[in-house]
């Protein structure tokens, strides 16, 4: 049963979204047991700095920075990423009174879902074409007839590693978002 599309694919996101979910609801759960409901006002503070250092992997990408592997950059990326969305979701909590806020959890809600649909998509796509490789090069096909027999494929890869131009827009929406929130805050914090 692990060799299915559903066990090596689906099942992986899900799991992940899962437990993002469940971990939110587990530590602002252990919140109201032990009382500290208020430290959940800070958690956004944190969430937001951990979603901010793990923007390094796209300074990497984009040569902005020289420091660091990317592919460790990337696994930071997603952990950070992922841990940073688990501290902002406990802020949020199960609290209605601020529209501008849930808008931009639905944001970072919605980027999150984007950067795992574009990780598994792109790793799937990529072992597809890797083994479609082995194949016909087993079968004893000279490089440029594998080359040939796999050029809709590669172009269909292109195009799949494209998926950053649906991913970016949304994080920059979730950016905005945030950034007014983060300026609502302030504007109307009690200062006292």
């Amino acid at each position: 049963m692990s060799g299915h599309l559903i066990d090596r694919e689906v099942l992986p996101f899900f799991l992940a979204l899962l437990a993002l979910a469940a971990a939110a609801l587990l530590l602002d759960a252990a919140l109201h047991l032990a009382n500290a409901v208020w430290i959940g006002r800070y958690l956004g503070i944190a969430g937001t700095l951990l979603i901010l250092v793990s923007l390094r992997y796209s300074l990497r990408k984009r040569k902005i920075i020289t420091t660091g592997t990317p592919v460790q950059l990337l696994r930071q990326h997603e952990w950070l990423a992922w841990g940073g969305s688990l501290l902002v979701l406990v802020h949020a909590g199960i609290h209605f009174n601020a529209i501008l806020g849930w808008l931009a959890v639905w944001a970072m809600l919605i980027t999150v879902g984007s950067g795992l649909t574009g990780k598994f998509l792109l790793a799937r796509s990529r072992r597809r074409m890797e083994a479609s490789r082995r194949h016909f090069q087993d079968e004893g096909l000279s490089v440029g007839a594998v080359e040939e027999r796999l050029y809709w494929d590669s172009l269909t890869l292109d195009v799949i590693k494209q998926w950053k131009a649906v991913h970016l827009p949304i994080t920059l929406a979730f950016a905005v978002l945030a950034t007014a929130h983060i300026v609502s805050v302030f504007l109307f914090w009690g200062w006292r």
